[in-house]
């Protein structure tokens, strides 16, 4: 129908300040006012054009980069001088190595290597996964908003997207999503935390939810930014593979592990799906050594990991203590960015903040300017609180 055209149509609005920092018109509204599911599908989300924007900037051009969701505090001194070890292995084929990085990853996870798959980054594997399920067409069940990438692959195979509103508590609508499956249904694809929101949908709830799904269509589990949620409600899906469930858990080593720009994420999933996605693919020949060495340090360094997790949790409430200071109501989050409205023409903030070599992202959402601010260091979130205090007097 014409409506999807123009839901999914890439906005021509979006651009890039001089240093890097964003101005995006999407559809996302506050879960309190989510439309029906009717109306959502006339205002889907565009988050994945957003994501596709020009992020070039160098970020030598800002004092607080703070516009992308990256690790300011990655990679790891064990990572990093594990891939500058490997690089006179840049000759050679990594097969041994990304086969230990398999193993490594089973074990981690409690599963069988042939329910892994790595791959550089996670996007790869959620298109991946996306060219399988929808080679024939069919529709694809989802939260809106929702992270984008495998949504928009499997409407270039021909797919529909059939979005579902958050709830007024922001998690996936569960109930809603199970009574949206229909015989055309080839996949349902959950965010957790989610993303753009971060947001979480409780554990046992998506349990239960992909548990009983499961058996009548795969269902695959965003887990990007699991390591940085609080650990008394941390819960991954893994189990669920184990438990020989049709479902799909995808993770990176871009957040938690500070290697986004190395670009290693793998899926967890029954070995039939990881044998349909590697007869169009050879996964372990689209990584390079230096980054799956990497990634094999990193795994080994859990100090790291649990020193990131702390800074972020410290940094983000911090944040957040300001902001409610400042009379500001924020979205939950579990992840490693917050997301906020703000009274000022978007453009202007950014001009604003940019002056001041503060780079965040703005969107406009339903006539309401957001600002998008990611979990920085300490010292990057004062100066983004004492800019921000400055530019909105």
């Amino acid at each position: 129908m014409s409506t999807n055209f123009n839901r999914r149509s890439w906005l021509k609005s979006a651009g890039l300040l001089t240093t890097g920092v964003l101005l995006e018109k999407t559809n996302l509204s506050k879960a309190s006012e989510f439309p029906s599911q009717t109306n959502a599908q006339e205002k889907a989300l565009t988050f994945w054009e957003w994501e596709k924007s020009d992020l070039t900037a160098k970020p030598v051009a800002m004092k607080a980069r703070l516009l992308a969701n990256e690790n300011p505090y990655g990679p790891s001194e064990m990572t990093k001088e594990a891939i500058i070890n490997s690089i006179n292995k840049g000759n050679r084929y990594g097969h041994a190595e990304a086969a230990e990085l398999v193993d490594m990853i089973a074990k981690k996870e409690g599963v069988t290597k042939d329910c892994i798959m790595i791959s550089p980054g996670s996007s790869d594997l959620l298109e991946k996964t996306a060219i399988i399920q929808f080679v024939k067409g069919g529709n694809i069940v989802s939260a809106d908003p929702a992270y984008m990438s495998l949504i928009k692959t499997a409407e270039s195979m021909s797919a529909t997207w059939k979005p579902v509103p958050l709830t007024s508590t922001y998690q996936h609508d569960l109930k809603a999503m199970e009574a949206a499956i229909d015989a055309q249904t080839q996949l349902v694809y959950i965010c957790n935390p989610n993303n753009p929101t971060g947001t979480i949908t409780d554990g046992k709830a998506l349990w239960d939810f992909c548990a009983k799904v499961s058996a009548k269509v795969p269902v695959f589990v965003d887990e990007a930014y699991l390591e940085l949620m609080d650990p008394t409600i941390r819960m991954s899906m893994v189990g669920l593979v184990n438990e020989g469930k049709n479902v799909i858990v995808c993770r990176t080593f871009s957040k938690i592990y500070g290697m986004a720009g190395l670009r290693v994420g793998y899926i967890v999933a029954p070995p039939a799906i990881i044998s349909k996605i590697d007869k169009i693919t050879r996964s372990g020949m689209s990584m390079n050594v230096t980054a799956v060495n990497g990634a094999i340090a990193a795994l080994k360094d859990t100090k790291f990991a649990e020193d990131c997790y702390k800074k972020n949790k410290e940094c983000r409430e911090y944040v957040c203590s300001e902001l409610t200071k400042l009379g500001y109501q924020y979205m939950p989050s579990q992840t490693s960015f917050v997301l906020f409205p703000i009274q000022m023409d978007g453009k202007t903030f950014l001009g604003k903040m940019s002056e001041r070599g503060i780079g965040v992202r703005s969107f406009e959402i339903y006539g309401q300017t957001y600002c998008r601010v990611s979990i920085g260091t300490m010292d990057e979130m004062k100066l983004f609180i004492d800019g921000f205090k400055k530019v909105m007097v």
